[in-house]
C-alpha cells in the first residue's frame, strides 16, 4: 500500500513540475502558429548548400511543432525541394526546440541545462545536415513548381492573410498539438514515476558509476522509442531521481526524440539506408559528446529544479496538473 502512495505522490510531483509550462507553451505554440505562415520554412530551404542547412535549422526553431507532427511537415518540405541535408537538420532542431519543450525543459531542469540543451542541439542539428550533404553524392531533384501540380503549399495562387485570432490560438495548441503528445506525455509521466519509484537504486549504482556504459545503455533505449521531446523529460527526470547523471539524461533528451522508430523509416525511405546510418550516427557521436561535456564541466550543478521547489507549489501548479491530467483523459477515452 505503501509504495502505490509513494507512485501516485511522485506522478503528482513529476506533473506539477511541468504541468503549467507544458500550457504555457500549448498557448505560445498556437500563437506562433498564427503569426508564422505555412510556406514560411519551405519559402527559405534552398538547394544543398551549407546555407540551406542552417537556415532549416534556426527556422525550425519557432515552429511550433511536436516530434509527432514534425514527419509530414518533413515529407512536405522534401518534395517542395529541400535538400537532404535540410530536412534532416530540420527533423531534429524543431521539436527539440520547440517552445513547448524548452519551457518543460526549464521547468525540471533550470535554464542552464535547458540552454545547453537547446544550443547543443542546433549544433548537432547542422552537423548532421552538413554531413548529409557533403557525403550525398547524388544531387537533389528539385521539384519544378508547375501550375499543373499546384499543392497547397507551393500554388503560385497566394493565400490570403488571416486574421490573429486567439481562439484558433487555443485550438491549434490545446487540440492540434495537444491531441499529438497527449498519449506519449501521459507514458512518459508514468515511466518516470516508475523509474523513481520501483528502480532498485543498488542495482543502477552498478551501471551509472561507468560513464560511457550508461551513455550506450541510454541510446539504446532511447533511439527505438517513441517518445516526443516534452514526454521525453518526466522519463529523464526518473533517470536522474534513480542517480543517471545529467550528461547521460542529456544523451536520452537529444538522441530520443530525433531517432526514434518512425522518424527512421521515413529517413530511410525518403533517403535510402546509407543517409539513414549517417543520420543516426552523427545524433549518437555527438550526443554523447555533448553529453561527456556537461558531465566535465557541469556535473555539480543541481539538477532537479523540482527537488527544490517540491515544497513550495502552489494553488496554480495544482490547477495546472488538473486541466493536463482533465485534457490527457478527455482525448484517451474520446470516442
Amino acid at each position: 500500500m505503501n509504495i502505490i502512495i509513494e507512485f501516485f505522490d511522485n506522478l503528482l510531483l513529476l506533473a506539477n513540475a511541468m504541468s503549467f509550462y507544458i500550457l504555457l507553451g500549448l498557448l505560445i505554440a498556437g500563437i506562433l502558429k498564427q503569426l508564422i505562415p505555412d510556406n514560411f520554412i519551405s519559402s527559405h530551404l534552398g538547394k544543398s548548400k551549407t546555407s540551406s542547412v542552417i537556415k532549416a535549422t534556426l527556422l525550425g526553431i519557432p515552429m511550433p511543432v511536436c516530434s509527432c507532427s514534425v514527419i509530414p511537415l518533413a515529407k512536405s518540405l522534401h518534395k517542395e525541394g529541400a535538400s537532404k541535408g535540410a530536412v534532416q537538420s530540420f527533423l531534429i532542431s524543431t521539436p527539440i526546440t520547440g517552445v513547448d519543450s524548452i519551457l518543460a525543459t526549464y521547468s525540471f531542469f533550470g535554464w542552464i541545462f535547458t540552454l545547453y540543451r537547446v544550443i547543443t542541439s542546433v549544433i548537432i542539428a547542422i552537423l548532421t545536415g552538413i554531413f548529409q550533404n557533403y557525403f550525398d553524392n547524388k544531387e537533389e531533384t528539385i521539384l519544378q513548381k508547375e501550375s499543373t501540380s499546384c499543392c497547397t503549399s507551393c500554388c503560385s495562387t497566394p493565400k490570403k492573410k488571416q486574421k490573429f485570432s486567439i481562439k484558433e490560438s487555443f485550438k491549434y495548441g490545446y487540440i492540434t498539438l495537444f491531441k499529438d503528445i497527449y498519449f506519449s506525455l501521459f507514458i512518459g509521466l508514468i515511466l518516470g514515476t516508475a523509474f523513481t519509484t520501483f528502480l532498485p537504486k543498488e542495482l543502477l549504482t552498478t551501471l551509472f558509476e561507468h560513464q560511457f556504459l550508461t551513455y550506450i545503455a541510454v541510446l539504446v533505449i532511447a533511439m527505438p522509442l517513441y517518445v516526443c521531446a516534452t514526454a521525453s523529460l518526466p522519463i529523464a527526470a526518473g533517470f536522474i531521481l534513480s542517480g543517471m547523471s545529467g550528461g547521460a539524461a542529456f544523451v536520452f533528451l537529444s538522441a530520443g526524440p530525433a531517432t526514434n522508430t518512425v522518424t527512421m523509416g521515413v529517413v530511410a525511405s525518403m533517403f535510402g539506408k546509407k543517409s539513414l546510418f549517417l543520420y543516426i550516427g552523427t545524433i549518437a557521436i555527438m550526443s554523447i559528446f555533448f553529453g561527456y561535456i556537461f558531465d566535465t564541466y557541469f556535473n555539480n550543478l543541481e539538477m532537479l529544479t523540482i527537488m527544490n521547489h517540491s515544497e513550495e507549489l502552489n494553488f496554480l501548479n495544482y490547477i495546472s496538473t488538473t486541466i493536463m491530467f482533465g485534457l490527457i483523459f478527455f482525448y484517451m477515452f474520446k470516442k
